[in-house]
């Protein structure tokens, strides 16, 4: 369990604070429920806490982390389904997982792609989203801001 303070990674939304945790009536049932602040984005966000696991909301990870995270950036593209469909489902479901260097590796392989040829619209947002959502974790991290955090992740790829 969490408390106000927490600095937490919401996989799909990214990293943010425990602003405070509130019990709301939702289709007549009464559910706690973490208020996640996103600052990247100006964004909030309510995690049901019963619901937090399944989620995956977890801690923000260490200064270790964005070493990890910058190698992987920085290291040979791994194969993709040829099939931008399936591509982009791959990807997705990496990003689910919520791990940063799974993150990493999705930015990494299609910044690489979109340097070669044009990625579908779908490809665009899930690669402005995956950097957005690894942002705002080395964002609380490092203590660095938006456009810092944006310059490490584009500087190693």
């Amino acid at each position: 369990m969490f408390s106000i303070g927490d600095k937490v990674v919401y996989p799909m939304h990214g990293a943010g604070v425990i602003s405070n945790i509130e019990e709301k009536q939702v289709l007549g049932e009464s559910r706690a429920y973490y208020i996640l602040s996103i600052p990247y984005g100006n964004m909030q966000v309510m995690v049901p806490v019963n619901n937090a696991d399944q989620a995956g909301l977890r801690e923000i990870s260490g200064e270790d982390m964005v070493d990890k995270v910058i190698a992987v950036l920085g290291a040979e593209s791994t194969p993709m389904d040829e099939n931008w469909n399936r591509r982009s489902r791959d990807n997705m479901e990496k990003l689910k997982t919520g791990d940063p260097c799974t993150v990493a590796e999705v930015i990494r392989n299609l910044a690489r792609i979109e340097r070669e040829k044009k990625l579908s619209t779908g490809e665009k947002k899930l690669l402005s989203n995956a950097k957005q959502v690894l942002a705002s974790e080395i964002v609380l991290i490092k203590n660095v801001d938006e456009a810092a955090a944006m310059d490490m992740i584009d500087n190693a790829i």
